[in-house]
């Protein structure tokens, strides 16, 4: 008698790992890095209030070493002004030695001040994303499955990454040059008017001049900056394709023609970054033309000024100095602009991600689980569609009760509902009609955290972290002592290749374990259930990648594990149907025959045609 599959691999209580992953986040978040969109609506930043306020401390210190450092700039044209007026006319060089170290006082002022200005405010936009951070990624562990049905990790990532480091962008250096150049452009504004205000005047009608260029050609300049970050990103998701199934690429020799591949992406990307580089060649021409027209159309204004005695030659460097910081404030803040605006973007989409509201959540006053834990399980004519799939029952009607310590086999053909018995039961989701009961209890009346700790699951896709051994086996408990583990590894047969490793269980595996076998990563992913010590055992097929050695050992270890607690299996094959207490046969998501193997063979029901297709057994 072989031993095959008892049905079609049933659908994975965990997501198996898609082959591009690494290909779509390189892809997702490059391109979320590149084109985060602006928003005109500047709403959204008012979130950061509170985080900021969290360190108001810090904040009002930066902002005072802010007002001293802008303090300081604007002073220094008025120092050059009394040097040329007042420094070179004194019968002493004492006067003109004393206007110098009044200057060398207001830059060392501004220096102190800039510096400590820069650590203070660098400081806070760390401290205000460390926090954001912290609160984004405790938020989306607390989310339930169906949310993931709809957002992308990738994107969940990119939020949590490129967004929150827009935002530290923002707060950490956008905003204290906002605030300095705002500050400076008012201040100098104000000293120009003092000093001349007919060449005030003449500023300000030249700078729609600049700037009507500058709008113009700078929208044609994102468009191709746009483009070709587009191109870069596409070049960069192949690039991860590929990488990712390095083994795939290799083994039908396509090295060269990925090659290839990714050399005509790169090209598109270069020549598309041509045409940016162009139009951001010919801005710049325009621009210092218009500019150094400007500059000196007001320069001669001024020289006219001194020689017909209605300006110094001091007041006309500090005019000068007070119109040069003022222009710098001005495109600085024209730049800044832009970031505050994809800083409002970048916090309109992680409020979005704070605002989602799990739908499986404790209630308000969730019912306590009896203790001691008996294993009791009871499904009572559930009813449930997956989200997005109203029209499809995945539990139609579905009835089980399955007593402590019982162990129960759920079969059937792909897409009876096994998995979905199982993942209602953790309360990855929550039936649209009959009960879920645990020991007794209503599970939607009950925390789900004190639910799961009642489960241990192993599924049939082991997931597996990039940490050691160890640490693979302790996320089962934590708190788990060294001996626990290895008394867990050791029963699940995994004692002895893990000691065989360079570190041993200290050895770390890699991303998704890729550095064991599957046989090895299942025997992880079963003692990591066993650590957990757990009244009810949860196996979708926990030995389906084991050899037929390997296998026998691990079936006694589950033995001796499943003895005395309660064990929901999905059976796919013969050794694992035998060993039930019960086989509850399942089709269209509801219970179609129960029994023992021999009197379900002998009704000549699903069960008995599954096992002649599948066993080459013919009913007794």
């Amino acid at each position: 008698m072989t031993e095959k599959a008892l049905s079609a691999p049933a659908e994975s209580i965990d997501a198996p790992g898609r082959p591009s992953r690494g290909a779509a986040l390189a892809g997702d978040m490059l391109k979320a890095e590149n084109r985060r969109g602006r928003s005109r609506d500047l709403r959204p930043l008012r979130t950061l209030g509170p985080y900021i306020a969290a360190h108001k401390g810090l904040a009002a210190a930066a902002l005072v070493f802010l007002l001293l450092s802008t303090g300081a700039t604007l002073s220094l044209s008025v120092a050059a002004r009394l040097v040329i007026d007042h420094g070179f006319t004194s019968e002493t060089g004492s006067t003109l030695n004393l206007y110098f170290l009044g200057g060398l006082g207001v830059a060392a002022l501004l220096a102190v001040a800039s510096g400590t200005r820069f650590y203070l405010v660098n400081r806070l936009g760390e401290r205000v994303v460390a926090d954001l951070r912290q609160r984004i990624y405790a938020h989306v562990l607390g989310l339930d499955q169906a949310y993931f049905l709809y957002m992308r990790t990738g994107e969940v990532l990119s939020r949590l990454t490129t967004d929150t480091a827009i935002v530290e962008t923002m707060v950490g250096i956008n905003s204290s040059i906002a605030l300095r150049n705002s500050l400076t452009m008012l201040g100098a504004l104000v000293l120009m008017a003092f000093v001349s205000v007919k060449l005030t005047l003449a500023v300000l009608l030249v700078v729609p001049v600049v700037l009507v260029p500058l709008i113009l050609f700078g929208r044609r300049v994102r468009t191709l900056s746009t483009a070709a970050q587009d191109r870069f990103a596409e070049a960069v998701g192949y690039a991860g394709e590929t990488l990712d199934q390095l083994d795939t690429v290799q083994a039908f020799g396509r090295e060269r023609r990925a090659g290839v591949q990714f050399g005509e992406a790169v090209e598109t990307a270069f020549a598309t970054s041509l045409k940016r580089l162009q139009a951001r060649g010919f801005l710049t021409v325009a621009v210092m033309i218009f500019v150094f027209g400007s500059v000196v159309g007001v320069l001669w204004l001024g020289a006219q000024a001194v020689r017909a005695h209605q300006l110094t030659g001091g007041a006309l460097l500090q005019f000068i100095i007070l119109a040069i910081l003022a222009a710098s404030a001005v495109n600085a803040l024209g730049e800044v602009w832009g970031e505050v605006q994809k800083t409002a973007g970048a916090m309109h989409r992680i409020g979005e991600l704070l605002a989602a509201r799990p739908g499986i959540a404790p209630p308000a006053h969730p019912r306590p689980l009896p203790s001691p834990a008996r294993g009791e399980i009871a499904f009572e004519g559930v009813v449930f569609h997956y989200p997005g799939r109203p029209e499809m029952a995945a539990l139609n009607g579905f009835s089980l009760k399955v007593a402590p310590g019982e162990t129960v086999a759920l079969v059937g053909p792909s897409g009876a509902g096994k998995s979905t018995v199982l993942r209602l039961l953790l309360r990855f989701y929550d039936p649209q009609g009959g009960l879920v009961r645990l020991d007794g209890v209503d599970v939607r009346e009950a925390d789900p955290t004190e639910v799961r700790a009642r489960l241990a699951l192993v599924a049939q896709d082991a997931a597996m972290f990039s940490g050691s051994a160890l640490d693979n086996i302790r996320f089962g408990r934590f708190d788990s002592d060294e001996a626990a583990v290895r008394a867990a590894a050791g029963a699940a047969q995994a004692e002895g290749f893990l000691d065989a490793l360079p570190e041993g269980f200290a050895t770390r595996l890699g991303e998704r374990g890729k550095t064991l076998s599957g046989g090895q990563r299942q025997r992880l992913a079963i003692a990591r259930a066993l650590v957990r010590d757990a009244p009810v055992l949860l196996l979708d097929e926990a030995t389906s990648a084991l050899d037929a050695e390997n296998e026998r050992l691990v079936q006694r270890a589950l033995e001796q594990a499943m003895s005395g607690r309660t064990t929901l299996v999905i059976a796919h094959r013969l050794s694992t149907v035998l060993r039930a207490d019960r086989i509850v046969v399942m089709d269209e998501g509801r219970v179609v025959e129960e029994g023992r193997h021999a009197e379900l063979l002998a009704r000549g029901g699903l069960y008995a045609r599954l096992a002649r297709l599948q066993f080459e057994v013919e009913p007794a």
